[in-house]
């Protein structure tokens, strides 16, 4: 049956990075190794300084044992996402036209009273002009 594991991105495995909370990326495999610092044969900054990138190179080149690989595994807590980060979108919208429709709509709207106050006088003389005959 297979084991599931938890997937880090490079960015959340690089933001451990203090003696308080210190992960190491090696082969894929992300290692919280915050209670090995101090039991480091080469020391803490070491570790310290592997934090943030991808450090297999940095091990591999360290010549380390057989049972330094293996007591890798207790401090193993989940591998390296493969998927590539997708960027975020960004949304603009679009300004709405402030050209002569919207201004002509805008002072319609706030001067409705002098084209309702023509129409009125136009039908008190419309029906005045009608009771003369």
């Amino acid at each position: 049956m297979p084991t599931l594991t938890k997937l880090y991105s490079m960015e959340e495995a690089a933001l451990h990075n203090t003696p308080d909370d210190c992960w190491v990326v090696v082969d894929g495999k992300i290692y919280d190794v915050t209670k090995y610092l101090e039991d480091h044969p080469g020391g803490a900054d070491i570790l310290l300084e592997a934090t943030g990138k991808d450090a297999t190179e940095e091990f591999d080149d360290a010549g380390h044992s057989k049972s330094a690989k293996e007591l890798m595994q207790d401090y193993f807590i989940g591998e390296l996402d493969p998927t590539p980060e997708i960027p975020e979108m960004e949304v603009f919208r679009k300004e709405q036209d402030t050209g002569f429709a919207s201004k002509l709509m805008d002072s319609a709207v706030q001067y409705w009273a002098i084209p309702a106050a023509a129409a009125g006088i136009s039908i008190v003389a419309a029906i005045l002009y009608a009771r003369r005959k």
